[in-house]
């Protein structure tokens, strides 16, 4: 068969197998918020203390993810990604059989440690295993995948919520982890990488000076150089602005709005599906122009415009949908313009290193974020300020895009 054709063929195996992973981890990011105003009455805690957990789970991806990015780049992407995929959706299995809120705080630090594999072992198997002049188009359907788990977690949490209690809902949502685990497994022989052995089973082989400087003091300069700190601080910002709308947006809808927490998971849902849409829409516009920047900066003005309407003008909750699912929409689009910027500025041989810091970004958003709206939530009389402060945090944001993506120009 000719290359051209098969190609084609085992890039769509490799783009579905790591975007399958990648769904998987962003629904277990998101399997315990939408039951947090019950699991504040089963554990006998505050919500601040709930946000605590997701605190937990962010600084052990966060300390962890730049280091497991030298360990992808070292020793092999695939399987340090189907370990950590095991390793996590134990612990989300773990959760669910035992209900004790410190039971709860040791393991999200176990499934944030594990977490912290996803985005160094996916972004180096994808580069290595896929064909450039397709790249665009498989970040854009690897970050749709995550969105798409972010959007699907909240409406499966609930459904199984009612059919079998949360606690078999959680160990359910752990058994499909280690399925798509098996699934990977199986499949393994088409995952490359950019290791020495991963170069000689097909993929891409980093030049000498390029491995030269991927790993030591070297690759330790690389992660300070000024446009791999630019994005991540740009990561920083997404990850406060979206974790403002999924860490306790329903919490604070059910109170306003005093409407069951099935309703007022409605609107998360609509934002969470319009993200996932958005991420392809971006795709599409990442391939027709090169100012990236000015692209996400324009989409985050839109968000904060959006999220600001929520609070001023206290519309009803259908309304809220709809402006929800507006926000989500232009929050997703940023994706594709955010990863074409990183990889501009990475070497071939440092994927791993390089996206695995920059994500690490969305980490401490994520540690910052559930703890900073938990203590607001507990504390103030009107939760629309939470609205007010996303709407905030999403213009704050556009400064650091625009000067991210100037530098990646240079």
């Amino acid at each position: 068969m000719d290359a051209s054709v098969a190609l084609p063929r085992s890039d769509t195996k490799v783009i579905g197998l790591i975007s399958t992973a990648h769904f998987l981890s962003h629904v277990y990011m998101l399997v315990l918020p939408p039951l947090f105003p019950l699991l504040k009455d089963v554990y006998g805690v505050s919500f601040a203390a709930l946000g605590l957990a997701l605190t937990v789970f962010n600084v052990a991806t966060g300390l962890t993810q730049a280091p497991m990015g030298f360990l992808v780049d070292r020793f092999g992407a695939r399987a340090i990604l189907i370990a950590g995929l095991i390793v996590e959706a134990i612990a989300f299995m773990m959760i669910g059989l035992f209900p004790s809120y410190w039971a709860l705080i040791a393991l999200m630090a176990v499934a944030g440690l594990a977490n912290a594999v996803y985005h160094p072992a996916d972004y180096t198997i994808l580069s290595a295993s896929v064909d450039g002049k397709r790249m665009g188009r498989a970040f854009s359907i690897h970050t749709f995948a995550g969105y798409f788990g972010f959007a699907v977690a909240p409406v499966m949490m609930v459904f199984l919520l009612g059919a079998v209690g949360w606690q078999m809902a959680l160990v359910i949502a752990g058994g499909a982890g280690l399925a798509v685990a098996l699934v990977l497994m199986a499949f393994s022989g088409v995952l490359k990488d950019e290791t020495p052995a991963g170069a000689q089973a097909g993929g891409r082989k980093p030049k000498p000076e390029e491995s030269a400087s991927a790993s030591g003091p070297q690759g330790i300069k690389l992660l300070l150089s000024l446009p791999v700190i630019m994005g991540f601080l740009f990561f920083v910002g997404i990850s406060m602005t979206n974790g403002g709308f999924t860490s306790f947006g329903v919490s604070a809808l059910v109170t306003i709005y005093e409407a069951p927490l099935a309703q007022a998971n409605v609107p998360l849902t609509a934002y969470l599906f319009a993200s996932a849409a958005g991420v392809l829409a971006g795709g599409w516009v990442a391939d027709r122009t090169n100012r990236h920047s000015l692209v996400a900066g324009g989409c985050f003005l839109l968000v904060g415009l959006f999220v600001a309407c929520v609070a001023a003008f206290s519309p009803s909750l259908a309304v809220v949908g709809v402006l929800f699912a507006l926000a989500g929409f232009f929050s997703g689009m940023v994706a594709p313009s955010r990863d074409m910027m990183i990889r501009a500025v990475t070497p071939a041989g440092s994927t791993g290193k390089v996206f695995g810091f920059v994500s690490t970004g969305f980490n401490l958003g994520g540690a910052i974020t559930p703890l900073m709206f938990g203590l607001l939530l507990d504390r103030v009389a009107d939760p629309s300020i939470l609205f007010w402060v996303i709407a905030g945090l999403s213009v704050a944001t556009i400064a650091t895009v625009l000067t991210a993506g100037n530098v990646s120009r240079r």
